[in-house]
């Protein structure tokens, strides 16, 4: 190799990543092409994949693990539930969350589950619940590659997924009726989340939540001082999901004297709070993936 290609690699490199910074910029609304992009240039020497384990029979009710490379008894778990309106999104997806967390210490699952129009509310809840349950039971019987112990467990999810993990957080029935508890969780982390989204007008989303269950898909109808604490973080220029959803139910758990810690950043819409978990990449704002980790660092001691 001459002088001249050595020189050029490099450079090749950074116009690679600065390609891929613009193309989400550009087109950040496109979760999953974002994603794909982010996925390309994230290392996969951080963690061990455990792929596609069955929480539950059917096609959709899989589940990713990825494992740190040092683990013990009291190693963090993070159930992460994926966004994309309740009728569409994957796993697959992921595996730039899945990394960021593995990196920083933290074994982190990501499921899948059912979507519109296989189900409405609130089947796809029964599967964040029944999935988090199975990776209870993994993590304290010691299994997959996870040390057996006593692990600090958290629930978190974005956009549609928040929904998901604040509802399991909130009303006590889900985790309840899969075999778990609310007791058992050390968090609930909500990215971007729709808690308190009533009325609908959208004909699509009265399909999804039947007039008959609606109420019920609201977490903030469900806060009783019960839950565990949790970190709130949205983007202030968020026009997918309207910042006030947060802070609706930081003022709900803040007056049942729930601790809780509510951060909007500004310049940062509804995607930008999960690209900011990239690790290769400078998107969003980094202080929300550091934000994350620290909160769940803290709640585990």
């Amino acid at each position: 190799m001459d002088r001249q290609e050595r020189a050029f690699r490099p450079r090749q490199g950074w116009l690679r990543r600065l390609a891929l910074i613009a193309f989400c910029g550009v087109y950040g609304l496109a979760l999953s092409g974002c994603a794909a992009a982010l996925n390309a240039v994230t290392p996969s020497g951080d963690y061990r994949l455990v792929s596609n384990l069955a929480y539950a029979p059917g096609d959709r009710r899989v589940l990713d693990l990825y494992l740190p490379k040092t683990m013990t008894a009291k190693t963090p778990v993070v159930v992460f539930i994926h966004g994309g309106s309740w009728d569409s999104g994957s796993k697959d997806i992921y595996p730039f969350v899945g990394q960021s967390l593995a990196s920083a210490g933290i074994i982190t699952a990501i499921p899948n589950y059912r979507l519109y129009p296989e189900v409405r509310f609130p089947g796809f809840v029964k599967d964040g619940a029944k999935a988090f349950s199975v990776v209870e039971r993994l993590a304290r019987d010691g299994r997959e590659g996870i040390p057996a112990g006593r692990h600090p467990l958290f629930l978190m999810g974005h956009s549609a997924g928040a929904e998901i993990a604040g509802l399991l957080a909130t009303d006590k029935r889900y985790l309840a009726a899969a075999g778990s508890s609310i007791a058992h969780l050390s968090g609930f982390i909500g990215l971007s989340g729709p808690y308190d989204f009533l009325p609908l007008t959208d004909e699509r989303y009265k399909r999804i939540f039947p007039e008959a269950t609606r109420q019920a898909s609201q977490p903030v109808n469900f806060v009783d001082g019960d839950e565990p604490p949790a970190l709130l973080i949205t983007g202030a220029d968020d026009t997918t999901v309207d910042p006030k959803n947060t802070r609706a139910l930081a003022g709900r758990l803040k007056a049942a004297g729930v601790p809780v810690k509510e951060t909007i950043y500004p310049g940062i819409g509804h995607i930008g709070t999960i690209t900011s978990f990239s690790t290769v990449l400078p998107l969003g704002n980094r202080k929300i993936r550091e934000e994350v980790i620290g909160f769940v660092r803290d709640r585990s001691r």
